[in-house]
């Protein structure tokens, strides 16, 4: 088998989660970086500049674009290294060292903006700056992904077990737009700590008091949020007692389910994530899921900012002639 029948075969959609032309755009956007990590190595490795020409000594085993093909498979599929490996003909250590390689490079690529061309948020502060600016309702929510066990004896095993899942688990924040576009994944903590003291550790307090026309709409995990800031951030609302009149129960009912319509869209965007099999049972070391999980949702919100934005009517639809019985 050799490495161009592996390249070709592993650049197939199938494969690698994204397309073609996302594949060659995403290979143009990495190979920069990608050569300037490599020269940065290079030179504290020599103490000094480059004493051959450039193109000389020895050659890489995986060319970057293959280098590129199996970080992205081992995403997609959690393909073990040394299936990789087999296939391209090589040892497993350089694999590893391609997915080491690569992954950093995926996770800091940010988050693409929809309807803006190679525009990209990496921060916080720049979705709260994109939502005040084009006045877009964010949605937040927090999903679990179930990892390996901490070994016995090590100290803070215990703050992996999550009280809800009863697994061990970690926890990532997300924040998409009213379509469910990611516009930022982050805040990753272990499955023990509340989605609220996340996003507070991450100063998403102070950015709602620098953005105060930003609004939001979480679940009751964030019940704390929408009590400090009532008029931005809404969250479902209290059940009333039991001996609550009839008309009480049904009026809560109701509001209940307008908001979970309203914020549904953000469980779709984790829906998009999931699909990604990392991010169903991560097996790796959890020292590695924050990369992985940021990488993985950098990649879709690419393919999720291409989805046209559905803007509301300005009129109101008036029939032009009445229905006659």
């Amino acid at each position: 088998m050799t490495k161009e029948w592996a390249r070709a075969a592993l650049s197939h959609p199938a494969f690698t989660g994204i397309s073609r032309a996302h594949l060659g755009s995403l290979i143009e956007e990495l190979a920069i970086p990608w050569t300037a990590r490599c020269e940065s190595t290079l030179h504290e490795r020599r103490g000094g500049k480059r004493r051959q020409q450039p193109g000389a000594g020895p050659k890489h085993d995986l060319v970057f674009t293959d280098r590129v093909l199996v970080a992205l498979v081992h995403l997609r599929h959690q393909l073990p290294h040394a299936a990789l490996a087999e296939l391209y003909g090589l040892e497993r250590s350089t694999i590893t060292r391609a997915i080491g390689e690569i992954r950093p490079l995926l996770a800091e690529r940010g988050f693409a903006v929809p309807d803006r061309y190679r525009v990209r948020l990496h921060t916080l502060a720049d979705v709260f700056a994109y939502a005040e600016a084009e006045d877009v309702t964010l949605r937040i929510d927090g999903t679990e992904t179930q990892v390996r066990r901490p070994q016995a004896h090590r100290p803070g095993r215990r703050a992996f077990v999550s009280g809800k899942k009863k697994q061990n688990t970690c926890k990532t924040t997300t924040i998409s737009d009213g379509q469910g576009r990611t516009l930022w994944s982050g805040a990753d903590r272990p499955g023990r700590m509340h989605d609220q003291t996340a996003v507070r550790t991450e100063g998403i307090a102070d950015q709602f008091r620098l953005h105060p026309n930003v609004k939001a709409e979480v679940d009751e995990g964030y019940r704390g949020l929408a009590n400090e800031f009532p008029g931005q951030v809404s969250a479902p609302p209290r059940k009333p007692k039991d001996d609550a009149p009839l008309g009480e129960q049904h009026a809560w009912r109701e509001m209940r389910r307008r908001q979970s319509s309203r914020r549904i869209c953000v469980e779709h965007a984790n829906a998009e994530h999931k699909q990604w099999r990392p991010l169903q049972r991560y097996i790796g070391r959890r020292e590695h899921f924050a990369q992985t999980y940021r990488a993985v949702a950098s990649l879709v919100s690419d393919r999720a900012s291409r989805r046209a934005t559905r803007r509301p009517t300005s009129t109101e639809l008036v029939l032009a002639c009445p229905a006659t019985d």
